[in-house]
């Protein structure tokens, strides 16, 4: 089994990060937003991921969250082109004020299907930790978890459900099996709880 080791670039990008969202937090909660990133990028790591998929995964939401065009412009100068790559492929909107939820998820949808393997695993990390949380909170909080999320209850299940389909078809990953079993569990417990 190779070993990889982690250069000063992802140190930097940890910084980087950290900086990028110091404050910003998930959503209804206190958590500091970094610990979704971190987790993501453990996952990719895990997932047999590259140093610069890693970088990627810890700066996947910077474009959208944090500065757009000139935020994925600092991140080419200052990790390169591949990573930016990566990146811009997870970034589902460039526009301020955000297009309507429904239509940017179902745009992001259709691009994830011709996107690099890449992308298609710093998503995938993305949408599994995202979805355990989520998981999560309804087992904490129950239907007032919906109240977080644009898509409220009826898009929110859409979208990790179609997500499923579509990365069932795209990619193989032991992520997948983790994601289709935690989008299954959520699913059971709603309709459990109707």
């Amino acid at each position: 089994m190779e070993h990889l080791t982690l250069s000063v670039r992802y140190e930097q990008a940890l910084v980087f990060a950290l900086h990028l969202h110091r404050q910003q937090y998930r959503k209804g909660t206190g958590i500091p937003y970094f610990t979704h990133l971190m987790a993501v990028s453990e996952m990719v790591l895990e997932d047999g991921g590259n140093e610069d998929e890693a970088i990627a995964a810890l700066l996947h939401d910077a474009v959208e969250d944090q500065g757009g065009e000139s935020t994925l412009q600092e991140i080419k100068q200052r990790f390169g082109e591949n990573v930016a790559a990566i990146v811009d492929g997870c970034t589902d909107t460039y526009q301020t004020p955000k297009p309507p939820w429904r239509e940017r998820k179902e745009k992001y949808i259709q691009h994830l299907q011709s996107a690099s393997e890449s992308v298609k695993r710093v998503a995938l990390a993305d949408k599994l930790h995202n979805s355990r949380t989520i998981l999560s909170t309804y087992r904490q909080i129950g239907e007032a978890t919906w109240m977080r999320f644009n898509g409220g209850k009826t898009g929110t299940l859409w979208y990790y459900r179609t997500l499923v389909n579509v990365f069932r078809e795209i990619h193989t990953s032991p992520m997948l099996e983790d994601f289709t079993k935690v989008v299954d569990e959520l699913e059971r417990l709603v309709e459990k709880n109707k």
